[in-house]
């Protein structure tokens, strides 16, 4: 639990390796850091980890954490035939996800995770993915567009009496997307929060009502989103003080 006034908010990075022009080196959307922030809160970026104890020294100095976006998750990985189109996210960002998610789901540490991220927490609970929407959905709207001059966006249906409705309203909502891959299952202790018109499932959150823990399939960093998913950041900080008070009160 961090010692500042402001709640501290861990996130993650994209991994990218060498190449014969480039060293490795990490990346991260400005819009992450940026509207915690603008929410009150410290942002505080996490290297790519690859052992459990530099894990649980950093969790231990952060109030709430963002699993942030990036390329897919290697099917090969979950038991799914590996699609031409799909370009799985290095193996050491992956290996570093996969032990993050574990501690974050024990320690119950307010979450927000947005576009790979949802995907990552479902699989950790224990459900399974779509492996390539336009194939294995070809009836289903576009989700991602590369051709599109500007980002790609369509509407999310909210569901009913969530933890989502209560943040963004009744009601639909427009949002960025860019997604090849999409949950399937839902996994144990998750359920659906909103879907797009097609019935692909857009958000998750969890059951337990003492813990925030919210997945969204959209992009909501990034410049073109919406002022209603500043109000998702708003929330999610609001509830990473109240976290790091209640801890700061108990030790």
């Amino acid at each position: 639990m961090a010692s500042s006034s402001r709640p501290v908010v861990g996130m993650n990075v994209d991994f990218l390796p060498a190449t014969k022009t480039r060293h490795a080196h990490v990346r991260i959307n400005v819009g992450y850091f940026d509207l915690v922030m603008q929410s009150g809160g410290l942002p505080v970026i996490m290297p790519p980890y690859t052992k459990e104890e530099d894990l649980t020294t950093f969790l231990n100095m952060v109030d709430g954490f963002i699993l942030t976006g990036g390329p897919s998750l290697d099917p090969i990985r979950l038991g799914m035939t590996k699609h031409h189109s799909v370009q799985p996210m290095p193996e050491r960002r992956e290996n570093s996800d996969r032990l993050l998610v574990r501690q974050l789901m024990r320690r119950q540490m307010p979450l927000l995770a947005t576009g790979i991220g949802v995907q990552q927490l479902n699989v950790a609970c224990g459900g399974n993915l779509i492996g390539y929407l336009p194939e294995d959905m070809p009836r289903a709207m576009p989700h991602a567009d590369p051709t599109c001059p500007g980002p790609h966006r369509h509407g999310v249906l909210l569901q009913g009496g969530s933890r989502i409705e209560e943040i963004y309203g009744e009601g639909e909502i427009r949002v960025n997307s860019n997604h090849q891959q999409a949950i399937r299952q839902v996994g144990e202790g998750m359920r659906v929060c909103a879907v797009a018109p097609d019935g692909v499932i857009e958000a998750i959150e969890s059951t337990d009502p003492n813990w925030f823990c919210i997945g969204v399939q959209w992009q909501p960093e990034c410049e073109t989103a919406s002022a209603l998913d500043m109000q998702l950041f708003e929330c999610f900080v609001q509830v990473c003080a109240r976290q790091g008070q209640s801890v700061a009160l108990a030790a």
